[in-house]
């Protein structure tokens, strides 16, 4: 007799230089959406038009987004991941380069929409990308290290973006960005591994994605995901005039302060991976209830300078770990069939979000003044929470 011995496969190694090269594209693209919100004022003199205006680029970016991010990713589903990213950051150097000699406004407008599609398209690949590289019990590691890429676009890129416009002017920030996505698009090409995807299954065929029993919870993390990023982005769109105006902080104040709550939302990231996403639920919870406090620490006292900064600090670390918490919760909760329909949906909702926000802080703007804009972030933070909440609760009941 011969005794069978069951064959044991190691595990993996982890994908380090993949997910840094992803989380590399990630910034880049971050840094590319949220450009404006650091030159917003000197954007705005040059261009001869309103603050509000040169906010409601966000918007336009987002919206494109959301317009084009689903039907761009039917249309591309049979196209290699790895080579549909380094396409659209191609797109994006693009977008920004052509922003940086644009003529006029409505120019600008059109360039930022050219900029998000590609973004969209982007995200609808990033989204799962991670999850394709890994084992589900790796996937709260693999998404936090991509995803640090954006935190990392707030830590430096908007900042020093910031800092290189008000130095050398808004067009070379754009310029300078263009240059960087195009070696981005090279390293990824070089470095990141391909993943097979399932272009054929359910992501070809919206019918079969709704009748995925994993589809409606993914549906909730999208709603609850656009809520809280409408919020958020009608406060934050509009932070450099908030610093300026209501906090009484020098112009020169807005770019070490960005970095500041860049580096707070690098420490939450890293409290994502390493605490929170232990437990998904609650430590998604825990991180909307802290920006919340942050939030309002910052609209109730904003001209006292310890507590306004402290709840400025408060606020980047707890919410630098909910983009990484979202995912997480989206990607566990889809499954490997919709997973990359399911990333398409939470980039839509994402930049719903972001464009939504900042539209509604534009139609704020001028009705309820520049300080109230916070406490409609707490607002729908708290309306967000709730909803998270109660969704849990009702589904530990049915199991």
């Amino acid at each position: 007799m011969t005794s069978s011995i069951p064959t044991v496969h190691p595990a993996p190694p982890f994908p380090w230089l993949g997910l840094i090269v992803l989380a590399s594209a990630v910034f880049l693209s971050v840094t590319i959406e949220m450009l404006p919100t650091g030159l917003l004022p000197d954007m705005s003199r040059e261009l001869g038009v309103g603050e509000p205006l040169i906010g409601l680029l966000v918007t336009v970016f987002a919206a494109t987004v959301v317009v084009l991010t689903v039907p761009l990713a039917a249309l591309t589903r049979r196209v290699a991941r790895r080579r549909l990213i380094v396409i659209t950051l191609v797109l994006l150097a693009v977008s920004c380069v052509l922003s940086a000699i644009a003529p006029n406004y409505p120019t600008v407008v059109a360039t930022r929409v050219l900029g998000g599609a590609a973004h969209g398209l982007f995200w609808a690949v990033v989204g799962a990308y991670a999850g394709h590289l890994v084992p589900k019990e790796q996937l709260a590691r693999a998404v936090s290290i991509s995803v640090a890429g954006g935190s990392a676009a707030f830590v430096l890129g908007v900042p020093l973006s910031t800092a290189l416009g008000q130095a050398l002017g808004w067009r070379f920030a754009f310029a300078a960005m263009g240059a960087l996505t195009l070696v981005g698009a090279v390293l990824v090409w070089r470095f990141l591994p391909p993943v097979r995807h399932h272009a054929g299954e359910a992501d070809a065929a919206p019918v079969r994605v709704r009748k995925d029993p994993t589809f409606v919870p993914v549906i909730v993390v999208c709603l609850i995901t656009a809520v809280t990023m409408i919020g958020m982005y009608t406060f934050y769109t509009y932070i450099a005039p908030y610093m300026t105006d209501v906090m009484g902080l020098p112009s020169s104040a807005i770019s070490p302060m960005l970095l500041a709550y860049g580096i707070a939302g690098a420490v939450g990231l890293v409290l994502a991976g390493a605490v929170l996403g232990r437990r998904p639920t609650v430590g998604l919870v825990v991180a909307m209830v802290a920006t919340g406090l942050g939030a309002a620490g910052l609209a109730a006292f904003p001209e006292v300078p310890v507590v306004s900064i402290a709840s400025f600090l408060l606020f980047g670390t707890a919410f630098g770990a909910l983009p990484t918490m979202l995912n997480t919760r989206l990607l566990h909760s889809a499954s490997a069939k919709i997973r990359d329909a399911a990333a398409s949906f939470y980039t839509t909702a994402f930049n719903t979000g972001i464009g939504g926000g900042a539209l509604l802080g534009a139609a704020l703007y001028g009705v309820i003044g520049l300080a109230a804009l916070p406490w409609v972030f707490v607002s729908l933070l708290a309306c967000a929470t709730a909803a998270l909440v109660w969704t849990a609760l009702v589904n530990r009941v049915q199991r």
